[in-house]
């Protein structure tokens, strides 16, 4: 199907971070590099990424999905709801509850609906305790599209996405090669004709001394963990002040 208006809205994973471009603040992203898979396969398509890093999904709703509908879009991909899972007492039942108003929405102007699934965190150190009501929320995303017609991004059950050379630094968002291989997922599920070899992992990587590895996890803590939880306590996010990268549709 060749879809004519792309519009992406979300969080940080939206926006692209972890994935920079040419330009000094400018990122790319799995969503801008799903746009060109789309722009090839359909002969051009009109493309806008409204998702801003730190936004929680009641954020996502009430200020990028409005934006969205406006734009009469026929493709619209929303992931949110993993940094609300990140924090302590979070209700997956209601996530998903809130996620399929939004979708039932986008559904009954006729947009198709492109959701994710959220990584699997077994391997990561403090965010793996998130596993349980990440899992939670994950079947809830595939109820919810079985019964509006939605696509399903499924990152969970990517073995590629385990290995730490797709991830950035803060192992919190993708690195360049990660979003590079969601975009060609993503165009996989929405049934564009991509170079399967996105799903094929990477060699294995040799093990790391004890001793670095524990001097990895430290300065993991430090330049990461202890600043997210500081702005938690602060009541802030790293989106404060920022606006949509891409807001306005244009040819891609």
């Amino acid at each position: 199907m060749a879809w004519q208006r792309y519009v992406a809205i979300g969080d940080s994973f939206t926006e692209g971070v972890g994935d920079p471009g040419t330009g000094p603040d400018e990122l790319v992203g799995w969503a801008d590099r799903l746009a060109g898979h789309l722009a090839v396969a359909g002969g051009g398509v009109e493309y806008a990424n409204l998702a801003v890093r730190g936004r929680l999904l009641q954020q996502v709703l009430d200020e990028q999905l409005p934006v969205a509908l406006e734009l009469a879009p026929d493709l619209v991909s929303l992931v949110a709801g993993g940094n609300d899972l990140l924090r302590p007492g979070a209700d997956p039942d209601a996530l998903a509850v809130a996620m399929e108003a939004a979708v039932v929405q986008l559904r009954a102007v006729g947009a198709d609906v492109l959701l994710a699934t959220g990584v699997d965190p077994r391997q990561t150190p403090l965010i793996g305790r998130t596993r349980g009501r990440s899992a939670v929320y994950n079947a809830h995303l595939w109820s919810i599209a079985a019964r509006h017609g939605a696509y399903v991004l499924d990152q969970w059950g990517a073995t590629w996405v385990q290995d730490a050379r797709m991830w950035d630094v803060d192992r919190l968002h993708l690195g360049t090669e990660g979003h590079r291989r969601t975009a060609l997922a993503a165009a996989a599920v929405l049934g564009v004709d991509v170079d399967p070899g996105w799903a094929v992992p990477l060699d294995p990587a040799p093990a790391l001394p004890r001793r670095e590895r524990i001097a990895g996890e430290v300065a993991w803590v430090r330049s990461f963990v202890v600043p997210w939880v500081g702005r938690r306590v602060r009541g802030r996010s790293s989106g404060d002040g920022r606006t949509a990268k891409r807001p306005v549709p244009t040819p891609v």
